[in-house]
């Protein structure tokens, strides 16, 4: 059974550098540590055992635990290949910044790691967007099927708030919502509790039908919405589609066995603005993808302790760069 973590026995724990190491492979290689460049199982430990006292090239000390390859003979660690690959970051101040995104409902500011974690500003940032980056939906995840609701909210300042050389850029405006606010859709699989969010460019018929035809296996699932008439679109092609009117106050009704609402989607919107306006103020547009990967993430894992919510994280950190630039 998988160790129960909070703040407390994180930092009894993490007495040293080389014990982040050694907690970290741990977590994503158990009792089977394998090479990140070819995969073989075939790997041996480079002395020191305990990860201290080693010395780098340039002769200053390291607690960096190291691995070699019996089949490809190369050299390695717990982080080669991951989104921590080249991090100057001590591996502790990882753990517990990971902990604390995990644990935290509303999320983490980089100001509040910054202060922490004694890092820089734009460090912290970037590790958070690192951390992230590890929170997206694999690429290859399988299509949503049975009952999903779709839904979209609108993410943004009001227009009365923006600079004045602002005001032309918004003026064009945009179709089917507030001009002044960037569209996200969201799609809630009711069955299995996951949530898929992606920024749109507009909210009409076709940007609706390639969003939803993108994750959602079209013929085999029930579509709950509300009666926006660009699903309209979409909806010819899914098994069922059935919709609630909420300008009649209609938030929940009945048809057979199913509920048909959007309430799980309200529920998630409503979360994943209080977090923005409450911990971060302002999220960019061209950010904004990562953020709703880091909210997906936290939803779909909503009924896991904050300890597996960690080891789930530390399952997707494999594959995944991502550079400042």
């Amino acid at each position: 059974m998988a160790e129960k973590w909070n703040i407390g026995k994180l930092s009894e724990r993490l007495s040293t550098e080389a014990d982040a190491y050694v907690l970290m492979e741990q977590m994503r290689w158990g009792d089977t540590p394998f090479c990140p460049h070819c995969h073989s199982e075939r790997v041996y430990f480079l002395n020191p055992q305990n990860g201290e006292n080693r010395k780098t090239r340039t002769g200053s000390a390291s607690q960096r635990r190291v691995w070699a390859c019996g089949e490809c003979r190369k050299q390695f660690s717990v982080l080669t290949g991951t989104v921590f690959h080249g991090t100057k970051i001590s591996l502790r101040k990882w753990l517990f910044v990971i902990f604390e995104m995990c644990a935290s409902k509303n999320g983490v500011a980089a100001r509040e790691i910054e202060r922490k974690y004694g890092v820089t500003n734009k460090t912290a940032w970037f590790m958070l967007h690192r951390i992230r980056e590890a929170m997206k939906a694999e690429p290859l995840s399988m299509m949503m099927s049975g009952t999903v609701v779709a839904d979209e909210t609108f993410i943004g300042g009001s227009f009365k708030n923006k600079h004045k050389s602002q005001e032309r850029k918004y003026s064009a405006g945009r179709s089917g919502g507030p001009y002044d606010k960037t569209p996200v859709l969201s799609l809630i699989n009711t069955e299995t509790g996951e949530v898929r969010s992606q920024v749109l460019d507009r909210v009409d018929g076709a940007n609706l039908r390639k969003a939803i035809a993108e994750q959602v296996d079209l013929p085999n699932t029930t579509l709950l919405t509300d009666k926006g008439a660009s699903y309209n679109v979409v909806a010819r092609e899914m098994r069922a589609h059935h919709t609630v009117d909420h300008k009649a106050d209609e938030y929940v009704r009945h048809v057979g066995e199913i509920v048909v609402t959007t309430n799980h989607a309200e529920g998630y919107f409503s979360q994943l603005k209080r977090s923005i306006d409450g911990t971060h103020h302002h999220v960019s547009v061209a950010h904004l993808p990562r953020y709703l990967a880091e909210f997906d993430f936290r939803y779909t894992t909503r009924k896991m302790d904050d300890s597996a919510r960690m080891d789930r994280l530390m399952d997707q950190v494999a594959g995944r760069r991502l550079t400042y630039r």
